[in-house]
């Protein structure tokens, strides 16, 4: 069983694009996260229950060793979890890992924000988008970056990348038709991305899935202007 309480995901690298290919470089910029508020953790993760003591205002936290027993966290642990909330909370279980390395929450925010909206061929607000657009709102709303609005024209703003290449805040690149680059996601890490899914709208998929594996044509590290790395 995982440690929930170590970081193993090291999250938060991430480079932006531009429409033009002038002077462009492929470059990684790191993104400053918020501080997470604190606030009081949900119980629905596996392997943590935590219980009032009589006569402290602590609140010990109890954690499953790998042997299946339990042990008391630490203080400065016990401080750690009470400082994560249940946004990071969610997603670290939706993409199977440690809840410390959710640390990005300003863009699990915004993919919350967007959750479950419906596809909608060329759409690009709350009744309804597609591929393109959301990736393209999404790294605008969350980095002040601008994409190309198509997905092919999106691929071709990118340096291509192999799967092992991969981090988050790349671009994950799919041939759904019979030619062609014709669906986009953004890389969360994990092997987990999120995107508009013609089928059940915004969501998160993995690229282990048969029909992502057979699909995946390239990741894309975004290339912007010289300028903008100044």
């Amino acid at each position: 069983m995982k440690n929930l309480f170590f970081v193993s995901v090291a999250i938060g690298i991430f480079s932006g694009t531009s429409l033009s290919a002038t002077a462009q470089s492929s470059v990684n910029l790191e993104q400053v996260n918020s501080t997470a508020p604190a606030g009081r953790s949900p119980k629905f993760i596996e392997g943590i229950e935590i219980k009032p003591t009589a006569g402290t205002t602590e609140t010990p936290v109890k954690q499953k060793t790998a042997a299946g027993n339990s042990r008391t966290a630490t203080n400065e642990e016990t401080a750690s979890i009470e400082s994560l909330t249940p946004l990071q909370f969610k997603y670290a279980q939706l993409m199977n890992v440690e809840v410390e390395g959710v640390t990005n929450t300003t863009l699990f925010a915004e993919i919350d924000k967007w959750w479950g909206t419906r596809y909608k061929y060329g759409g690009a607000n709350e009744h309804g988008m597609d591929c393109s657009a959301y990736t393209s709102t999404l790294v605008h709303n969350v980095y002040g970056l601008i994409l190309a609005r198509t997905s092919r024209d999106q691929y071709d703003n990118c340096t291509k990348l192999e799967k092992d290449e991969l981090q988050q805040g790349d671009l994950v690149f799919f041939r759904t038709g019979r030619r062609g680059v014709s669906h986009v996601g953004f890389n969360l890490g994990n092997g987990y991305f999120t995107h508009a899914s013609t089928s059940i709208g915004v969501t998160i998929s993995n690229l282990s899935e048969t029909y992502w594996t057979n699909k995946f044509v390239a990741g894309g590290r975004i290339v912007v202007p010289a300028a903008a790395t100044d």
